[in-house]
């Protein structure tokens, strides 16, 4: 193990990886309940989509910790499995088979692409005061999905959002949740985030917040997934063609900004900028994707909660490794890692919210050509509710500020390509 993931060399151990990659598997274990529900309202069988969650999330996650030697852990995302059941098939009226087939070839498309270094290439046009950006914009982002998964924070018509009841129910055990995680972290326990997940769940049964229904068993075996369920009759059409562009150009670039949000946070990032082995990460995602789509379920992406794990001490790829094992076990133990409530793993994503600001400190605020592009990154992505807006519009600043300036030497050719392929997503 030493040898394979260079543990010395990044200054963690066997017991911190297994640990993070625990915690890592416990703040995202919530896709396969959440997955299979969403899914199902287009029709697919739960039980079919809870399988192929799981095993995909293994298979990607595993390939990403032996490929990459990264502690990013993957599964289908939220947002993308929103727009598969809601958009596509609900809105515009196609059959979920055809949706599978969209995002079995955008998975190909990623495949092709990252063998010949094109997404590579758009990691290393971020300028770098962006980069900083996104780990502090993702760190905004996580805090604001933990508080929503709280109900700490809920919808409100007049102002978008407001204060949920915060004296009883979910919100009130997450609260305590969050004191009992933040004690554990200035005493600096190990395990802080894992130990104050179970904790929470355990103070959530008096509470009626941890669920445990009659007769509940810890064992059940999986469902089969949903096999090659794909159509191919329609994909020559412009609506189709709409459909794969939007799944490809948001999961690039929620993928690009995870590995940069993450990476910098693990202070894995090289002095020039660039992601350790990021051609292999992109192929992780990539054939996440289509191993998904083959499974029955949507597209496969790198996950922002892969932060929690890094929080904890993960570094390396043993850290995903984890993750995908407990994926695995996932499959026969649905019933134990479902009665984990949303407010039991919503302390973990608020406090790692904090731990992934620290980046601020090193962006540069005296030129108003990189401040405002680094402040647009954070603030767009908790409020579009997207990490692919907030480098969308993050970048495009930057083009559209350093050239009314002048400053036509900080852009690159391919910042340039990147920000008119920004456009045209827009225009479509």
């Amino acid at each position: 193990m030493e040898k394979f993931f260079q543990l010395k060399a990044h200054n963690t151990n066997v017991k911190t990886e297994i640990m993070a990659g625990i915690t890592t598997f416990m703040t995202m274990a919530y896709i396969l309940a959440v997955n299979p529900g969403i899914l199902s309202a287009a029709g697919m069988p739960a039980g079919g989509v809870f399988t192929a969650t799981a095993l995909s999330a293994l298979i990607a996650t595993l390939v990403m910790g032996l490929l990459a030697n990264l502690p990013i852990a993957l599964a289908p995302g939220m947002g993308l499995n929103a727009f598969f059941a809601f958009t596509v098939v609900l809105g515009m009226g196609y059959s979920w088979q055809l949706a599978l087939t969209a995002v079995f070839l955008e998975g190909v498309v990623f495949i092709l692409m990252s063998l010949f270094n094109i997404r590579e290439a758009i990691v290393r046009a971020i300028p770098s005061n962006i980069k900083k950006a996104t780990s502090v914009g993702i760190g905004l982002f996580i805090a604001f999905i933990g508080l929503q998964n709280a109900g700490i924070v809920v919808n409100n018509d007049a102002t978008l959002v407001g204060l949920g009841t915060i004296t009883s129910g979910p919100a009130l055990v997450a609260i305590i949740g969050i004191v009992l995680t933040g004690v554990l972290l200035a005493f600096k326990v190990k395990g802080a985030l894992l130990i104050g997940i179970i904790g929470t769940t355990i103070i959530g049964i008096p509470f009626g917040v941890t669920a445990i229904p009659e007769g509940w068993m810890p064992f059940k075996l999986p469902d089969a997934p949903l096999l090659f369920q794909f159509q191919f009759d329609k994909i020559f059409t412009l609506d189709f063609f709409v459909v794969f562009f939007t799944f490809l150009f948001v999961d690039i670039f929620d993928t690009i900004g995870t590995l940069v949000g993450v990476t910098t946070q693990a202070g894995l990032i090289k002095p020039n900028g660039d992601i350790p082995k990021v051609k292999q990460a992109l192929l992780a995602d990539a054939i996440g994707t289509v191993a998904g789509a083959a499974l029955g379920t949507s597209t496969v992406t790198s996950y922002v909660e892969s932060a929690s794990g890094v929080a904890e001490g993960g570094r390396t790829g043993l850290t995903a490794v984890s993750t995908s094992v407990f994926f695995g076990l996932a499959l026969f133990l649905s019933p134990v890692f479902l009665l984990v409530p949303g407010a039991a793993t919503a302390p973990a994503l608020i406090l790692v919210g904090l731990f992934m600001l620290s980046p601020v400190k090193e962006l540069d605020l005296t030129d108003f050509t990189e401040a405002i592009p680094a402040f647009i990154t954070m603030i767009f992505m908790p409020l579009t509710y997207s990490i692919a807006e907030g480098l969308v519009f993050g970048i495009l600043s930057y083009i559209f500020l350093k050239a009314i300036t002048g400053k036509f030497k900080d852009i690159s050719i391919v910042t340039w390509i990147v920000g008119a392929f920004f456009i045209l997503k827009h225009l479509l």
